[in-house]
């Protein structure tokens, strides 16, 4: 008579829509104390798709100042575009109206629209070069992904790399945006094109996103290789 050996119980799936969020950023706390301020003061009338909608209009209105050349209105819209999409999920919690699967679904389909927006933008301005808005765009999108692929594997959703998140990514913008429209420049040349201070910054900002990035799925890997060791033989 064949004994089979007992079968290792698998961990339980993650569910990425139910994950608990971890905020670790630099301006977590206070901007979670002044977004549940915010959303306890809301007519009833507003509901958090409302807000969602916001933030993608802005974006789209991001995307068209761009084309415009209106630094001011692009710095002002992103301040819009962050109360939209950092205030859906807070006035539904606040409320406790959840609806984890649809939300969670819904926000993270609306961030890449916006990132996209946010980006074209940027390239369509005649202060950064579209190639490098680009490259920033897909920089970005790859930490998001690998945001969401943490959260099925790990069962956390973690909001940020390190100390800054999408609010200091935000301000750090606006900030770029800001001294531009005062007048601020920068020319380096690099193989034949004259690169602006929004290229550099945003080269930079790539860079730097994905070295973070690369750097945080080495260390889930080996948690993951811990966690499911190689069978033997």
């Amino acid at each position: 008579m064949d004994v089979q050996p007992p079968r290792r119980r698998s961990q339980p799936e993650s569910d990425g829509a139910t994950a608990p969020r971890k905020k670790a950023f630099l301006l977590a706390r206070p901007e979670q104390r002044l977004l549940e301020a915010i959303a306890r003061r809301l007519p009833a009338q507003v509901l958090p798709d409302h807000l969602t909608a916001l933030a993608l209009l802005a974006a789209g209105g991001f995307a068209a100042f761009g084309a415009l050349g209106w630094l001011w209105g692009m710095a002002g819209l992103l301040v819009v575009q962050w109360l939209g999409d950092s205030l859906d999920g807070t006035l539904a919690r606040v409320r406790r109206a959840e609806r984890p699967r649809y939300g969670y679904y819904l926000d993270h389909l609306a961030d890449a629209v916006s990132t996209a927006l946010v980006g074209i933008g940027l390239g369509l301005t005649a202060h950064m070069h579209l190639t490098v808005a680009l490259v920033l765009v897909i920089a970005y999108l790859a930490l998001s992904i690998n945001s969401y692929l943490e959260t099925q594997a790990l069962g956390v959703f973690t909001l940020g790399y390190g100390r800054l998140g999408p609010t200091e990514a935000r301000l750090g913008l606006m900030l770029l945006l800001v001294v531009t429209a005062l007048g601020a420049r920068a020319a380096l040349p690099l193989l034949g094109q004259t690169l602006t201070l929004l290229d550099v910054a945003a080269l930079g900002a790539a860079g730097a996103m994905l070295v973070a990035g690369f750097a945080r799925a080495l260390g889930n890997l080996r948690l993951l290789a811990l966690r499911e060791p190689r069978a033997a033989g």
